[in-house]
């Protein structure tokens, strides 16, 4: 089947819906892009941080006898 002239020719019936269809298609992919780099910048913010807080809490010292807490035990 031959292609419809019309929405073939920019300014068309079909052209403007098309066109705004593309755009909107373009910027979300630069947002989809730009949240993807930010999750993964936090995701690496996020484990520099825990690996700090375990370097620091292993350098505490401690009374002998004194129970030990694990600050990562998955209770909030």
């Amino acid at each position: 089947a031959a292609a419809d002239p019309v929405s073939m020719v920019p300014g068309g019936l079909e052209g403007g819906s098309w066109c705004n269809e593309h755009m909107l298609h373009e910027r979300l992919d630069i947002i989809e892009e730009k949240v993807i780099k930010t999750v993964e910048h936090l995701e690496s913010e996020v484990k520099s941080l825990l690996n700090m807080i375990s370097e620091t809490t292993l350098n505490i010292p401690t009374a002998p006898g004194t129970p030990l807490t694990d600050i990562f035990d998955g209770q909030y």
